[in-house]
């Protein structure tokens, strides 16, 4: 049978207005397909709250297993047709949901379970199906939505059967979202103890006690227009770090790619949302290296995407190199990495101020080297790295778990959805 037969009914978007009038007087919030991603994250913070007639809000609202669809959008790379699935902490969290005119919504039949509808179409998305559907209108890709459900084949199963497959799946998302939310506290720990230290200077005094509010000695920074600890010095970034360009090897010549050398470059960073890198897409080889002017450089280096985007920051927990869309941060000291991590990302606003150029703006590593940074005394980065180092460690040790999880994820979903494996009972139990 065919996918679109599994479907009971299309509901079509509204984005509504921004605010209350007497036509849309219902608040909802409106998933885009910007939302999409997100939400799979369980992240609702960025959905907009909008307002939409009572008719719609009637014949419109979602509910608890409707799947929502991307129709227009997408890129060179990601085609249209993502989906995302309304799930009861997104009605617990969000009440009153529809989506924009850019996505639709549908409801499954009651002998299908959405959750398993919602991971098939997701299989295929992942395979790059839903290029072959996509028509252009004002140079705005449309999925011909219809279309595609209509060519998809799907084999019917038990309920009882896509209901367990579904559980396999559901059951490695949850340890995944369980690792994003340890992560996401863990960095709210760190960025704290930072602004503590750093900011509101309530670093511990050598009595343990908090030093400005315990009214430890402030002197004034004629530089900063601002007092400062007294130990602490106003320093360039070329004092505490050597900053460093990156390249690309030709890539007319296959030999300078494919060895044992990590290469980065700013889409890695922006694919991989993580604070930490130790891998990108495409490794170079010997023969690249030698051939280009990028630098190996050390494990705890802070690379920052230096245009297109400016202010992607990540700490190499690997040997490696870059493009030359990075400058990359090689800290003097020890002590100092991730107080520098922490520093830039604080101050990245005023780093993209920086950037000149007419096709992009970009960052020079001169600008970067002059960049003014304050440096605290020797023993409190000392107590900082110790303190922080812990929560590092541990962040490090869960994105890998999340990585092997969501690899492990990808290539079971496939083999789940074709029948190639069968659940383990002991798994889909949990």
């Amino acid at each position: 049978m065919k996918l679109i037969e599994t479907i009971e009914t299309f509901i079509s978007g509204d984005w509504g207005n921004e605010s209350h009038t007497e036509d849309t007087p219902c608040e909802v919030f409106c998933v885009r397909g910007a939302d999409i991603e997100p939400i799979k994250n369980q992240d609702y913070n960025h959905i907009p709250k909008r307002y939409i007639s009572k008719r719609s809000y009637e014949n419109k609202l979602l509910q608890v297993g409707d799947i929502i669809v991307e129709k227009s959008g997408g890129g060179p790379t990601q085609s249209t047709g993502r989906v995302c699935l309304i799930t009861p902490n997104l009605i617990e969290k969000l009440q009153s949901v529809d989506c924009s005119n850019f996505c639709a919504a549908f409801r499954v039949k009651k002998e299908w379970d959405a959750e398993y509808i919602y991971l098939y179409i997701q299989h295929f998305y992942n395979m790059g199906a839903f290029f072959n559907f996509e028509g252009k209108t004002s140079g705005i890709k449309n999925l011909q939505l219809e279309q595609a459900y209509q060519a998809i084949e799907i084999k019917p199963i038990s309920i009882a059967e896509q209901k367990k497959l579904a559980k396999t799946i559901r059951t490695i998302d949850g340890k995944t979202a369980i690792n994003r939310s340890i992560n996401q506290n863990l960095e709210a720990m760190a960025k704290q103890l930072y602004d503590y230290w750093f900011v509101q200077f309530d670093f511990p005094d050598e009595n343990g006690r908090p030093y400005k509010s315990s009214g430890g000695e402030m002197v004034w920074n004629e530089k900063l227009k601002r007092k400062i600890p007294a130990s602490w010095e106003n320093k360039n970034i070329e004092d505490i770090a050597d900053v460093y360009n990156g390249a690309t090897p030709s890539t007319i010549n296959e030999q300078n790619y494919g060895g044992d050398i990590v290469w980065i470059t700013p889409k890695d960073l922006s694919d991989q949302k993580q604070k930490f890198v130790y891998q990108g897409e495409r490794n170079i080889s010997q023969a690249g290296y030698n051939s280009c002017s990028t630098h190996l450089l050390p494990p705890n280096t802070i690379l920052m995407s230096s245009r297109a985007p400016i202010g992607l920051l990540s700490i190499a927990k690997t040997e490696l190199c870059t493009n030359q869309g990075f400058k990359s941060f090689v800290p003097k000291a020890e002590n100092i990495s991730t107080y520098l991590y922490y520093y830039l990302n604080i101050h990245i606003k005023q780093i993209e101020q920086l950037g000149t150029g007419t096709t992009f703006k970009e960052v020079s590593r001169e600008d970067v080297l002059k960049f003014p940074i304050l440096k605290p005394s020797d023993a409190i980065l000392d107590l900082w790295e110790k303190q922080v180092s812990a929560l590092n460690n541990k962040q490090f040790v869960i994105q890998k778990e999340n990585e092997f999880l969501t690899k492990q994820r990808d290539e079971l979903l496939p083999l789940l959805m074709n029948g190639q494996v069968s659940v383990n009972s002991d798994l889909s139990a949990h």
